[in-house]
């Protein structure tokens, strides 16, 4: 629904404003014509119509008048019905909860037509640049339609999903009419997520679990003492026992939770141009990668950064936390201070501009 909408159902909120802010609100809701213009097929039919009226003046032939006359009749009410056909038209927007960089969004909506005598057909409806179009062949007056559009956004951060656009050929495609309805709704893309090839999520020994080398209820064997008084007798090694003529107790290595620290450099050197941002967004995207993909195998994993941190967790809440800070991720001047994990026996993920992109640095 445009936003002047919800402002106008309002009386408290009409009271409120005055006739001024209520002015205001209604400017700002209202549609806004995008122009007219004429396609390839209303360019020939009007070439078609300057040829036949050069041929009925020079030859005073009636019937080639009424030709056209009737040719210039439907090029104007071409123009006319593809006006109206975009008018008396309410759109309302759900847009998906996580939005992508480079990836295509699913946009539902729901097209309501407010106008009392004609119908209107043939509309195109699309959210800017990139989206695939969503055509609505058919609405009947009072009627309702709803579908899934696209919507797709170049870069990550905050954007604002201003207008939805429509645009119609009917009746004859002799004029590509559009339409802007206002939305006037905020967006947080985040990073463009790579496949399993974009961050080499193997390297350096990122997969598996890994033992702390301290004693605990693993599997990995820690070392054989004497039985004491508490042990839990399955853990008994028998074998050992018989030889030696006393008990001997089995000790396992204690297996730590599954975390990978991502350290993302975001210092930039100044006067860096247009590639070294492009290398730095593409940093962003792999650790926007490496993140969910370990965040799915159950590793507990955290950000650091120079600006802003998420510290160690896992699930889902976790994923939406590290996407949100990288979305809004900047850069900072060029520092020399290296930064440093939460954990340190925690797998490492360096990424910065003056270390090979996605090293994978293993604590000794």
């Amino acid at each position: 629904m445009s936003p002047g909408a919800g402002r106008w159902a309002d009386p408290e909120r009409q009271a409120r404003a005055g006739v001024g802010g209520r002015l205001r609100a209604w400017y700002r809701a209202r549609p806004v014509p995008e122009g007219i213009r004429i396609t390839r097929v209303g360019l020939w039919y009007l070439l078609f119509a300057l040829l036949v009226a050069a041929a009925a003046v020079n030859t005073g032939n009636n019937a080639l008048y009424m030709v056209v006359a009737v040719m210039l009749a439907l090029l104007v009410v071409s123009g006319f019905v593809s006006k109206t056909n975009l008018t008396r038209l309410a759109l309302e927007v759900s847009l998906p909860a996580e939005i992508y960089a480079r990836r295509p969004a699913g946009v539902a909506f729901t097209l309501r037509h407010h106008g009392r005598r004609l119908p209107r057909w043939l509309l195109v409806l699309h959210f800017g640049p990139g989206g695939r179009p969503r055509l609505v062949p058919y609405l009947p007056v009072k009627g309702t339609a709803r579908g899934v559009s696209e919507l797709l956004v170049a870069r990550r951060g905050r954007h604002r999903l201003e207008h939805a656009h429509f645009t119609s050929l009917f009746p004859l495609g002799l004029f590509r009419k559009g339409m802007r309805y206002p939305l006037g709704r905020e967006l947080l893309v985040y990073p463009e997520l790579f496949a399993g090839a974009g961050v080499d999520l193997e390297r350096g020994g990122l997969a598996g679990e890994e033992s702390s080398r301290r004693a605990g209820w693993g599997h990995e064997l820690h070392a054989l003492r004497a039985f004491r008084a508490g042990d839990d007798p399955r853990w008994i090694h028998w074998r050992k026992s018989a030889r030696t003529g006393e008990l001997i107790f089995t000790e396992r290595e204690a297996e730590e939770t599954l975390r990978l620290s991502i350290l993302l450099d975001n210092a930039l050197a100044t006067g860096g141009g247009d590639e070294l941002a492009e290398r730095f967004e593409r940093l962003v995207s792999e650790a926007a990668s490496a993140a969910v993909a370990h965040l799915e195998r159950g590793f507990e994993v955290e950000l650091v950064t120079r600006t802003t941190g998420v510290p160690f967790g896992g699930g889902n809440r976790q994923r939406i936390a590290i996407l949100e800070t990288l979305a809004l991720l900047d850069t900072v001047p060029h520092r020399r201070r290296a930064l440093t994990p939460g954990d340190p026996r925690a797998k490492q993920l360096r990424l910065g501009l003056a270390a090979p992109a996605a090293a994978a640095e293993v604590p000794a």
